[in-house]
């Protein structure tokens, strides 16, 4: 049986969006769909699902959380099968288990706590973080919709153990019919001097290791999957964070740091996270 796609909702506008786009994901994968509220307290304070239900947010309870998102999935892809569960105890443990059997695990940018100035909620960064399987944050729109797919292009960042991220990609750019492009990006070490590619017009052994890294990390990508190739000077962040302008989703790996628990996100990972302009999503490595 198909491992169901997991998206974690909490009645905020960014939750609804994501199960939105999480139903969208599923058919695309042609798997279940599971709704999953995980809170502490019995009731929800907040404006969103109280303005779906036509309720006063004093009535709203964890049930009409999960069960608007599902009825909502299930206007955008009917015949969508899907499942839904509201669990009282604390969010961030609840979703990481349900990805042990999981998929993918779609969550929104802010959790329904979450302060204004918030660039990503605590929720997410922790499931983003220690998660088993890949975890997908759904950015980029300032409303409550989710958008279609418009450029045709996934986005994955090629760092020096690209590992599962790749392949993820892959998978998720054939699904689409879109463009894999890998980026990887690089910088000129201070010995080049005045023999600066950028200045002579040569590639320097920075930028011609990227190249070879592009060309080895692509190599298991099926052949009927087109794909870009960029390695580009500059910062990891910034280089990726412009290729996420006109991406439909960007794919970068996450390390698993020995003695700690669950995945360690790097600097790239954390930056990505806050400020891409589309859905990210992070791939824990195997092993």
């Amino acid at each position: 049986m198909d491992l169901p796609l997991v998206v974690g909702v909490d009645g905020s506008e960014p939750s609804l969006r994501a199960a939105d786009w999480a139903a969208d994901e599923a058919a695309l994968r042609q798997v279940p769909l599971r709704v999953v509220y995980a809170a502490l307290w019995e009731r929800y304070e907040g404006s969103s699902i109280a303005q779906e239900l036509g309720k006063p947010e004093a009535q709203v309870r964890a049930q009409d959380v999960v069960e608007v998102a599902a009825r909502r999935a299930r206007a955008r892809r009917p015949g969508l099968p899907i499942s839904m569960a509201a669990l009282p105890e604390e969010p961030e443990y609840a979703l990481v288990r349900e990805g042990r059997n999981a998929s993918a695990l779609v969550v929104g940018t802010r959790g329904r706590s979450g302060v204004a100035d918030l660039l990503l909620g605590s929720v997410s960064l922790f499931v983003a973080g220690h998660a088993d399987c890949p975890v997908i944050v759904v950015r980029g729109n300032n409303d409550n919709q989710a958008r279609t797919p418009v450029h045709g292009r996934v986005v994955v960042g090629v760092g020096k153990e690209p590992g599962r991220a790749v392949e993820f990609a892959a998978e998720e750019a054939a699904r689409r019919g879109a463009v894999l492009e890998a980026v990887r990006a690089w910088r000129a070490s201070a010995r080049e001097g005045v023999g600066h590619p950028l200045i002579d017009g040569q590639p320097g052994l920075e930028e011609v290791g990227a190249v070879e890294a592009l060309d080895a990390a692509l190599r298991e990508v099926p052949a009927g999957v087109k794909v870009q190739r960029s390695a580009v000077e500059g910062p990891a962040r910034r280089v990726l964070l412009a290729a996420a302008h006109e991406a439909d989703l960007l794919v970068v790996g996450a390390r698993r740091g020995e003695g700690h628990f669950g995945i360690q996100l790097g600097r790239v990972a954390h930056a990505v996270l806050h400020h891409s302009a589309c859905p990210v999503a992070v791939v824990p490595r195997r092993g």
